[in-house]
Formats: C-alpha cells, sequence, structure tokens
C-alpha cells in the first residue's frame, strides 16, 4: 500500500500532484478525471474518448449520457455515483476514496464527468485527494457546460462595446447555505454571468442583482439539458426569469446566461445554418452538401 502524504502548503500540494502524475504505473494504477463534455457525444475531446475506450473502470456521474456510456469497452467496469439537487447517495468523501482504492487495485481508473472537470466538478477535490494518497493521475479537460450553451446558442459570452467579461457562478451552497456572493460586483452591465446549478435558488439571485444595481430588464437565456436531443430554451428577463422558469417546468440541469449578450439570441436564431437547410435545396456533390437557391 502507497503511504499517504499531508500537504502544508501551496507548494508541498503543487509538488505532491507533480510526484503523482510521474508516479510508475506499475505500482499501481491510474487515475483520468475525464470531462465529457455538455453531452452531445460529439463534443468530446479525441483524448476523452481515447480513455474511455481503454478504461477498466469508469465512474461517472449523472450527467454523463448513455451515448457516451456506450464508448466504454465491453470489460469495463461502471459505478454510478451520480448526484441529484439534495440527494447524494455517494457522498463526495467516499467517491474520492472509490477512486483511491480502485487506483490501488491496478488498472487505468477513469472519473468521468459532465463538463470539465475542474469547473464546478468537484474534480479539484478529488485531485488533491489523490496526489494526497500517492496516486497517480492526469486531467482531461472537456468543453465546459457553458461553452457548450453558448454554441447550441449562437450567443458569445464575451462580445465587444456589449461584454467585456464574463463570470462563472454555482446558483447554489454546500448544505444549504445562504448564496453569499459578491452582488455589487455581478451587478456589472459590462459583465456575462453565467450560473450552473442555479435553478431552485434562480428567484433569489434574479431578486438580488436587481436589488444591487443590474436592470431588471436585462436578457436573461435558461437552457436545459444543453447540446442534448431534448435540450430546451427560455427567452427572459431578469425581472421574470424566475417565473418563467416555473410556468415553463423546466428541469435540471439548467444553465442561466445572464447579460446583453442573451439578447443577441433572437438575431442568431434568425441565422440558416447549413444543417438546418431542407433536403430538396440541397444537391450532393462529390461527397458534400451544398446548399443552392
Amino acid at each position: 500500500m502507497k503511504p499517504t502524504r499531508t500537504f502544508t502548503s501551496d507548494r508541498d500540494l503543487r509538488d505532491g500532484v507533480r510526484t503523482g502524475c510521474r508516479a510508475v504505473a506499475g505500482l499501481g494504477g491510474i487515475v483520468q478525471l475525464v470531462g465529457a463534455g455538455p453531452g452531445d457525444p460529439e463534443l468530446l475531446t479525441m483524448k476523452a474518448v481515447r480513455a474511455i475506450g481503454m478504461a477498466s473502470v469508469i465512474v461517472y456521474d449523472r450527467l454523463v449520457s448513455d451515448e457516451i456510456l456506450a464508448l466504454a469497452p465491453p470489460h469495463a467496469r461502471l459505478i454510478d455515483v451520480g448526484k441529484t439537487p439534495g440527494h447524494h447517495p455517494v457522498p463526495q468523501d467516499e467517491i474520492s476514496q472509490l477512486l483511491i482504492s480502485l487506483a490501488r487495485g491496478g488498472g487505468r481508473i477513469v472519473r468521468l464527468k459532465g463538463g470539465d472537470p475542474f469547473m464546478f466538478g468537484r474534480g479539484g477535490e478529488e485531485a488533491i485527494a489523490l496526489a494526497t494518497a500517492g496516486i497517480a493521475f492526469e486531467v482531461v479537460p472537456g468543453i465546459t457546460s457553458a461553452q457548450g450553451c453558448a454554441a447550441s446558442l449562437k450567443v458569445p459570452l464575451t462580445h465587444r462595446d456589449v461584454a467585456t467579461g464574463v463570470r462563472f457562478l454555482t446558483g447554489h451552497r454546500r448544505d444549504g447555505e445562504a448564496l453569499d456572493f459578491d452582488w455589487p460586483g455581478l451587478s456589472d452591465s459590462s459583465t456575462t454571468l453565467v450560473v450552473y446549478m442555479g435553478l431552485a435558488n434562480i428567484d433569489e439571485i434574479a431578486s438580488q442583482l436587481i436589488a444591487h444595481g443590474r436592470d431588471g430588464e436585462t436578457p436573461v437565456l435558461a437552457v436545459a439539458s444543453a447540446t442534448r436531443a431534448d435540450e430546451v430554451q427560455l427567452s427572459s428577463t431578469l425581472s421574470r426569469i424566475a417565473g418563467d422558469v416555473r410556468r415553463a417546468r423546466m428541469q435540471a440541469p439548467v444553465l442561466f446566461v445572464i447579460g446583453e449578450v442573451a439578447g443577441l439570441a433572437a438575431v442568431m436564431q434568425r441565422a440558416i445554418t447549413l444543417a438546418e437547410v431542407p433536403d430538396q435545396h440541397c444537391e450532393e456533390r462529390e461527397g458534400s452538401r451544398v446548399a443552392v437557391g
């Protein structure tokens, strides 16, 4: 069994991470913290596909689609540790210990997370636990839910003269604690806000932003299951978004884009893409689909 180590400083932690990443695979298994992207299997990175295809065990979250899990080799063991709002059947500490135990048994362990493992995915906690235990690991980044959502909506998160910055927020706190955010800073009209996991608290989030100076008519987009076949989009304003998502009965996962860039959605939706052109207006030319008038 590998010795464990306690980190006492940021430098100590960085050294431990490097040591863990350089560990010899023959002394045990390796853990790959892999981003599964926002949902559409075609948005997986090539490195993620290779990692999944070579895995001996895959520990996955609930937002990982069946289509992505189907890429696992037939012999791979699949372990579901998914969480839903207010329901965590496998606590985070147990997930980290599971990864350590599996790695010590040898093989290639893939920890598969929706989006990117280091963007509200608690991948940092797992990385620290692995480094502390001396387990070899690597991180395979994924397209974030925010990026996938923006692409699906055809809406940029930053745009010159409209939004000079973007901030990513988690819409809930551990154990239902109060949302103690920098509300004045978040109310800057030149900043796009992307709120993850905010469905349950969107009323409070919107109210606080308005109370701290953000215009109630600020455009807001809510997107459920972004990039998936069952994606649902809703356009609203900051003052109306809470009521609108309730009436629409939107179900998690829902991501909110708040800011002037959200107002570009109507313009972008009018853009005709090649994929949306009816078949009768296309013809095959040397193996390519070409739009014709």
